[in-house]
């Protein structure tokens, strides 16, 4: 028996026949566990109706309420994380703790906009001009598509849906065709928690459902996370079609180790960083650049904790790196060994000889943890985000050499530096041409009040996701200027108005 997995749209599951469908797999053994429905244009357009005739009640529904709301969310969300947890284990792969982690970091951003009355406080001058006050306020938008990735099939909806919600817009997600139950289940919550039907809508499927949730007249905005060449034809699609989008994309994650480093510290992050999720996170360390001499000893204590690195079924609780997403990614980052060894790079560790513990994992979709060292710009390992399980170490001579690296690179998403010495780390920071930044922190995500985004070829858009830009993207700002004329008034004047 499998699961049927169908869109959630005006508060209950669609009750359609779909005329496509397309396997849900788990990933630990292969076997096709649901099937779930892919929408076509008239579902996309069903879920959109409905969520443009809930945006007149929602909109006009008090901050007070929309708070309750969000408070009863999170609560419903918190008592049942386990049992989100255990979906994403079973149809992402990651193990069970990694998936507890990425429902918490999503609970932070509900957590957020549960203060949606503070965040949407607008600004007011009395006696701008004699008489005359000014104020400003921000306003929601309308139906807006949130339009996620595999790799967080519940984080990173949640970086958008809370706010939009919270401001007053109402939503259609579109999460990734390979995972997709965990957004039904936090449908299901929002109505538990007493969201009015159509505020948040599920539409499964693939690019036929993105193509027209972007080309959609009704639909206000895009946020998108996904790789560069699909986060730009999103930004592009969406924009031309007079959307506002933040489309976020790919990323290659450098770490820079400096000389005074503590090792051990460093080669802990970088297995931590690089081989946490199988590597399928955009914010996951792909490239060590190791600064002459520690390259050696570094390297070393790397190989030693890959070796320790226990990989079987997310559901077991021994197992500290699980599968990859489908049988296609997995042979896809396969390839890149092969491409590195042909390109003069060295296979320090290869991940088809790491052993797989526990279950029926046969016809899993498994690569262990791979190590490159002497890599350089110009070999596929380097230049391609492979959202594998594959760490790439480069030397460089100088703190220079490895800046001039990191910033050469056309991904700007997240970077870290490994230092003792509080002058190099804040030179690096101030120099660093990359978004996200962390000092002896291997995966910098921001916390839930300020804001996650990349630069150059890592974001499109100019907006980034959650915190204060989240809250100025699901809204709209507007000032009024008002007046209360006395019994006499100044008669006309097609003189430009000035202030006095």
């Amino acid at each position: 028996m499998t699961n049927h997995i169908t869109h959630w749209i005006a508060g209950r599951p669609w009750s359609g026949t779909a005329e496509r469908q397309g396997a849900v797999h788990d990933p630990a053994t292969g076997a096709v566990t649901g099937r779930v429905d892919y929408a076509s244009v008239a579902e996309v357009d069903q879920a959109v109706s409905v969520a443009r005739a809930a945006f007149t009640g929602w909109r006009g529904t008090s901050l007070a309420k929309r708070t309750q709301i969000l408070f009863a969310f999170r609560e419903l969300l918190h008592a049942r994380r386990d049992e989100l947890a255990a979906i994403i284990v079973a149809e992402h792969g990651k193990v069970h703790s990694d998936a507890l982690g990425e429902v918490a970091r999503g609970i932070e951003v509900v957590e957020y906009a549960c203060g949606i009355p503070h965040l949407l406080k607008g600004g007011f001058t009395e006696q701008a001009s004699t008489g005359v006050d000014v104020y400003s306020v921000r306003q929601p938008l309308g139906p807006v598509a949130v339009i996620s990735p595999f790799n967080f099939p519940a984080m990173v909806p949640m970086w958008f849906f809370p706010l939009a919600i919270a401001a007053g817009d109402t939503v259609v997600l579109k999460p990734s065709e390979k995972d997709p139950t965990a957004a039904n289940f936090l449908a299901a919550l929002w109505k538990e928690a007493g969201l009015p039907d159509g505020v948040f809508n599920v539409v499964h499927g693939d690019k036929a459902a993105v193509d027209r949730l972007l080309q959609h007249p009704d639909i206000k905005a895009i946020s998108f996370v996904g790789s560069t060449p699909v986060a730009r034809h999103v930004y592009e699609t969406g924009t031309r079609y007079g959307k506002r989008v933040q489309a976020l994309g790919g990323a290659k994650n450098h770490m820079l180790v400096l000389p005074d480093a503590n090792l051990d510290v460093a080669a802990d992050a970088a297995v931590n960083a690089g081989f946490g999720a199988a590597g399928e996170r955009c914010m996951a360390v792909s490239v060590l650049v190791a600064v002459d001499p520690v390259g050696d000893e570094l390297l070393e204590k790397i190989k030693d904790r890959m070796a320790r690195l226990t990989v079987g079924p997310g559901r077991l609780p021994n197992s500290e790196m699980g599968p990859l997403i489908t049988g296609a990614h997995r042979d896809k980052v396969t390839s890149y060994l092969d491409a590195g060894l042909a390109d003069g790079a060295t296979l320090a560790v290869d991940g088809r000889e790491h052993p797989v513990t526990g279950g029926d994992t046969a016809d899993g979709f498994w690569l262990g943890p791979t190590l490159f060292d002497n890599v350089k710009p110009g070999m596929s390992v380097y230049d391609d985000e492979i959202f594998g399980p594959v760490l790439s170490v480069v030397r460089v001579a100088s703190y220079d050499e490895g800046l001039e690296l990191v910033n050469a690179n056309p991904y700007g998403n997240g970077t870290a530096v490994f230092t003792n010495s509080g002058p190099a780390a804040r030179r690096f920071q101030n120099e660093v041409e990359v978004g996200m930044v962390g000092i002896n922190v291997p995966i910098p995500v921001p916390v839930a009040y300020h804001s996650f985004g990349g630069w150059k070829a890592s974001l499109f858009g100019d907006t980034h996701a959650y915190g204060e830009e989240g809250v100025k993207f699901f809204t709209r700002s507007k000032a009024v200027t008002q007046r209360w004329p006395g019994p006499t008034h100044d008669g006309i004047d097609l003189g430009f108005p000035t202030n006095a």
